[in-house]
């Protein structure tokens, strides 16, 4: 027998119908390429954003057509986000720390009708514009005139009107593809439904997750064009809450300056973001002051205790997480249980440097070769997941088995145990787990603790081949600007913290670790320079 209920679908529409509505006066902050402030409303923002669902329409953007953005976080950027979805279209972001040849298999392989640029990117959109078909490229002006043959952004919505009446969505249609930021093999694209976006923007609202009302100022420093921000400036517009965005201007002087400035209560990114404001606190403890604790999501790769502990001195507290560009991204959130309150203060920070319980409507399973896996905290295998806003397929990609179980769980590729309370722990992707005489070796943990000594600002741990026990580790590590370590200072540190044969047996220092264009050390790069190690 069916419910009783009405079959309202869930779409984006309706939180931007919310926003303007109930939430007129709440102010959208960016700040712009020649660091000036520019200030606007909930209000504006729905007008604006009606008027380009309008434009498009008028401008004969299909049900179902990829449009495209190439623009770093700003409020214009915002209006794309609900723009395009609302008037049926695929909002596409590109990443712009991509080359530009796989900026180009992007935007060709999603099929881009329409681009919207930030004029300040046009020299990266020259590089690849002789391979891509746009048929209509929109300048977002910032420092001058348009070029000719591009339409300014500001005048193509004023093409438009407030009075945009949205077509019938189903909640099952596109509303917006990623692409994925392997290191092998092409970017493969994430297809989002109205749903999924929907459902995902309630989840993580939740007090249990990032706790977003109203009453918070929201920073996302992680990118618009990386998984959706996280999800963010949809979770924003939906609950009403504040946003500031910091524009091009990521470096840990300015953040700072926005995040007192502008009283943030909460914001998101990769460690590399926190570990540049940690060393920029540190040096001038007293120059930037909060009114409120600071909550910020980390995600992208696992997070140092240690620089948890830092942080938390400087009333900036790291909430773990998990997720992926497949997950819409978010998948699991690192929060303490009530029944955990009574844990000590280590017990506490090992807890929260896990990745954290399943947010809800995410399932978890960890398999091995032996089947799944118990929750013992102890058993590694790899993480799967299903849910509602959990991939199903890659977009127009027809070999893509190997990533989806027969039982319709997504395979991430992640290494994870899950301990008797339900906290997933990544122990490394399964391409980079060490395996030495036949035992496994997780170079997260590695990672993380050489992290914690004094002077190291980061480090990287890869497998090296060795005669006699297949593979051991080798820690590839970069100091703090003025201080001095050697390989026995490191592994020392380790050896109260991990079995003799866990230890590395080099350590290489570096002025830095190659990184993907979202931060992860790119681990690839570090195998490749040095593949020709010879153990002594």
């Amino acid at each position: 027998m069916d419910g009783l209920m009405m079959n309202y679908p869930l779409t984006l529409p309706f939180m931007l119908e919310r926003a303007g509505k109930l939430f007129p006066k709440t102010e959208i902050v960016t700040r712009l390429p020649d660091k000036s402030i520019h200030r606007t409303t909930y209000g504006e923002f729905y007008r604006r954003t009606k008027k380009l669902a309008s434009a498009l329409t008028k401008a004969g953007m299909k049900r179902g057509d990829r449009v495209a953005t190439l623009s770093w976080n700003h409020w214009r950027h915002l209006e794309c986000y609900f723009g395009i979805p609302a008037a049926g279209g695929v909002l596409h972001t590109l990443n712009l720390r991509l080359f530009a040849d796989d900026l180009a298999y992007i935007a060709n392989h999603a099929e881009d009708r329409f681009l919207i640029v930030d004029d300040v990117l046009l020299p990266l959109y020259d590089q690849f514009k002789d391979r891509v078909k746009f048929e209509k490229v929109i300048v977002v002006p910032f420092k001058g005139p348009v070029p000719a043959g591009m339409e300014d952004y500001e005048k193509f919505i004023d093409s438009g009107s407030e009075d945009f009446r949205y077509p019938d969505i189903d909640e099952n249609e596109a509303m917006g593809i990623c692409y994925t930021s392997g290191t092998t093999g092409n970017p493969k694209g994430v297809l989002y439904s109205h749903r999924a976006i929907a459902l995902h923007s309630l989840v993580s609202a939740l007090p249990d997750v990032h706790g977003l009302s109203q009453h918070d100022t929201v920073m996302p420093v992680v990118p618009m064009f990386h998984a959706n921000a996280w999800g963010l400036p949809f979770i924003c517009v939906m609950v009403g809450a504040r946003q500031v965005f910091p524009g091009p201007h990521l470096d840990a002087a300015n953040l700072l300056d926005f995040f007192a400035g502008e009283r943030v209560t909460f914001s998101a990114g990769v460690p590399t973001i926190w570990l540049g404001i940690l060393e920029a606190l540190e040096k001038e403890p007293s120059r930037w002051k909060f009114q409120s604790e600071v909550r910020m999501a980390v995600g992208g790769s696992a997070v140092p205790e240690a620089l948890m502990r830092k942080l938390d001195r400087f009333g900036m507290r790291i909430i773990h997480l998990w997720g992926m560009t497949e997950l819409s991204p978010l998948g699991t959130c690192s929060q303490l249980k009530a029944s955990q309150a009574g844990c000590t203060e280590d017990e506490k920070y090992a807890i929260r440097a896990k990745q954290g319980l399943p947010v809800p409507l995410v399932d978890t399973r960890i398999v091995n070769e032996k089947g799944e896996a118990p929750w013992d905290g102890e058993t590694m295998g790899e993480l799967q997941v299903r849910g509602p806003y959990v991939a199903s397929s890659y977009y127009r990609l027809e070999n893509s088995d190997d990533k989806f179980t027969a039982d319709g769980w997504f395979r991430t590729g992640d290494v994870a145990t899950i301990d008797p309370e339900g906290f997933v722990k990544l122990t490394d992707r399964t391409k980079d787990l060490i395996k030495s005489g036949g035992e496994w070796i997780s170079s997260v943990d590695l990672e993380n603790a050489i992290m914690g000594h004094p002077a190291v600002k980061e480090a990287a741990v890869i497998a090296i081949q060795h005669p006699k026990w297949d593979e051991r580790p080798l820690a590839v590590v970069v100091l703090k600007d003025g201080q001095k370590a050697t390989a026995d200072d490191i592994r020392q540190y380790l050896a109260s913290r991990f079995a003799k044969w866990w230890l590395p047996d080099a350590v290489e220092f570096a002025d830095a670790i190659p990184r993907t264009s979202t931060g992860k050390f790119l681990k690839t790069a570090l195998r490749d320079r040095y593949k020709d190690w010879k153990w002594q």
